[in-house]
């Protein structure tokens, strides 16, 4: 069993500054309007504060439970069997803002959705380990297609098009990570092009954020809103922003200021100074996380350190253009930082499991 003393404690440092600005930024964003609904200012910032010590707790297990044990094939298709379970059941789930993403278990929401990137993972960091040799030959990488591709169809029923390429871009990088020749990566994303058209047409709500991304001002009180209040709170936080709770956006301007856009909440009220301490964090968890990728024990480690740390760059990437309108509106949240408890407790089990891998690669290396 590795020793908790060797871990990454940079990017442990990391990790739990991120929790810290979640549980406060949470509050500062939805206390009025969790006043307005609930009739309780706390409403948002309880439930934040305890999937925050549930995640913390799951990493501080995740961090002394040897790595390697998520390669046995047993634990990779059960996990996978009941992610899949779950993504067919929500389907059936009582829709939430025209999706149905969530179970309802003890007045929780559980995301099934986030554990498939997780579970994923692991399959993927397996595969690679033992096809390594052959990883330019196409047919050794049919699992990974087959496996991904199923994930990415269920996810985009509910629909979700966020995670759902938040997924195929944590497979394309492990994959691209482990030698396959860019020629195939980029034929791949190539061919991928006319799907994503389809996706992207093939739903009204979805065409619509598409035109908004490119005039938000042509639909200022429609579906150019959201990015407009966004762009508006970011540029009002000037250097050092408004202060803590004194942004004005929150309060009825920006929809659901607590989720996806909690970004723009944090340069409002702490301007430039905020949002690049917040980018920073995320570039040191991107650095410390593939660095210990490239010093891994072993081919299982380093895929696997490869998958976690893209899957949270990813999403920060995602979700911080999305509220500079740098790329159109998906949902996606800010991870560690974002209200939301699977989101959450998925990004802090993933880090507890990296923070393994450094574990042993401090010790064995």
């Amino acid at each position: 069993m590795a020793r908790k003393l060797k871990s990454d404690k940079v990017l442990f440092l990391a990790t739990l500054l991120l929790v810290c600005a979640s549980v406060v930024m949470v509050y500062s964003a939805s206390a009025v309007l969790a006043m307005n609904r609930f009739n309780q200012p706390y409403f948002f910032l309880i439930k934040q504060a305890m999937w925050a010590a549930l995640g913390l707790a799951a990493m501080s297990i995740a961090m002394r439970f040897d790595y390697r044990n998520y390669r046995q094939p047993t634990f990779i298709w059960m996990a996978l069997g009941l992610v899949v379970f779950a993504l067919v059941g929500v389907l059936f789930s009582t829709p939430i803002n025209g999706s149905r993403r969530w179970f309802g278990v003890g007045g929780f929401g559980v995301q099934p959705s986030e554990l498939a990137k997780l579970s994923a993972i692991f399959f993927i960091a397996a595969l690679l380990e033992r096809r390594m040799e052959r990883i330019d030959d196409p047919y050794a990488l049919v699992p990974i297609g087959v496996v991904v591709g199923g994930l990415v169809g269920l996810i985009l029923l509910e629909p979700d098009l966020g995670t759902a390429m938040t997924l195929l871009v944590i497979a394309v990088t492990m994959v691209f990570a482990a030698g396959l020749s860019y020629r195939y990566v980029v034929g791949a994303i190539l061919c991928g092009i006319p799907a994503l058209y389809f996706v992207l047409m093939s739903a009204a709500y979805r065409r619509r954020r598409l035109l908004a991304f490119w005039d938000p001002w042509s639909d200022p009180l429609g579906d150019g809103f959201q990015v407009i209040q966004s762009l508006i709170a970011v540029g009002s936080g000037g250097l050092i922003g408004r202060g803590f709770m004194a942004g004005v956006q929150k309060l009825f301007y920006l929809p659901e200021p607590h989720t996806d856009f909690i970004y723009a909440v944090i340069g409002e009220e702490f301007g430039l100074v905020g949002t690049t301490l917040v980018l920073a964090c995320f570039m040191v968890i991107a650095w410390r996380g593939f660095k210990i990728a490239m010093q891994a024990p072993d081919r299982f480690g380093a895929f696997l350190a490869v998958g976690l740390t893209t899957m949270i760059a990813a999403q920060a990437f995602f979700n911080i253009s999305v509220v500079l309108g740098l790329v159109p509106t998906k949902g996606i949240p800010l991870p560690f930082v974002s209200n939301g408890g699977s989101s959450l407790l998925i990004s802090l089990l993933g880090m507890g499991i990296l923070l393994n891998v450094s574990q042993h690669t401090a010790r064995e290396s």
